[in-house]
């Protein structure tokens, strides 16, 4: 049965593609089975992983695997290791569809069940065939993100150092916890990641310290600050790359310290 890890916060720019991106790439690299879910409906982490614009996947994504409960119609496969769900902008519609039974074609698909388990009984029919399975979440605590938790066996907790994203951590940790209440998979926090540090700040080196105070237990050592590479890694992807170690390398110590964590529970 897959491990299934989302990437959460509702707040834009804190990395959240980028880092599902890169651990599903890294999980891959060492020989995991990985299925990636862009449950985002900007299609970033499609766009990472295909270098395709995402509504090239309209009406082949993630939406349809819900909508009809049929995933493996709708698997993109990246490489040996690696296969996606897509998300669009269609995914937007999403909620339209669960409390209206209708999807953006006109079509009517009534869902009667809770509809915070939409992802999660959509997942369970390929659950078996991969050893992991990690999620990308809008910014926001909207149905694709409560589904993602719902689905979740851990949730890698996105902070961006700032005020803002500070300020979103307690909220987005209840919802954590709302999940507990409506998912048989007991979701929990693996951690924190701190992302987009500029060393230049002293705000942000304040506002990483504020976070480990509050989460000693929580917080990831590593921290990542921003770096070129990481930022073109969207236009060049993980394919003919030539600095695709410069974009990668902070998070392969990240990547350790989770499976240890994953490994430990």
């Amino acid at each position: 049965m897959a491990i299934t890890i989302t990437m959460g916060i509702q707040k834009g720019g804190s990395g959240k593609s980028t880092t599902t991106g890169i651990l599903s790439h890294l999980l891959g690299e060492d020989g995991y089975r990985v299925l990636a879910i862009d449950m985002d409906s900007q299609g970033n982490l499609s766009e990472l992983l295909t270098n395709k614009p995402a509504n090239n996947f309209v009406e082949h994504s993630i939406l349809e695997a819900m909508q009809y409960n049929d995933p493996k119609k709708y698997i993109v496969n990246i490489n040996d290791h690696l296969d996606l769900l897509a998300g669009n902008n269609f995914l937007a519609t999403f909620p339209r569809w669960i409390y209206t039974s209708r999807r953006y074609t006109g079509e009517k698909i009534p869902y009667s069940a809770n509809p915070s388990l939409i992802l999660n009984r959509t997942l369970d029919v390929v659950a078996n065939e991969y050893d992991f399975i990690v999620i990308d979440t809008p910014p926001s605590l909207s149905e694709q993100t409560t589904n993602a938790l719902a689905a979740s066996d851990y949730v890698v907790v996105m902070y961006e150092c700032s005020n803002w994203c500070y300020s979103a951590i307690p909220n987005f940790m209840d919802s954590i916890t709302a999940a507990q209440d409506v998912s048989s998979k007991n979701v929990e926090a693996i951690g924190i990641l701190r992302t987009m540090n500029d060393i230049r700040r002293n705000d942000a080196k304040a506002f990483n310290n504020l976070i480990a105070e509050d989460y000693p237990s929580l917080v990831f050592d590593t921290i990542i600050t921003r770096k070129a590479p990481i930022g073109r890694l969207s236009l060049y992807g993980f394919e003919d790359n030539k600095e695709l170690n410069k974009a990668i390398y902070q998070y392969k110590t990240f990547y350790k310290e989770l499976i240890n964590r994953v490994r430990n529970k």
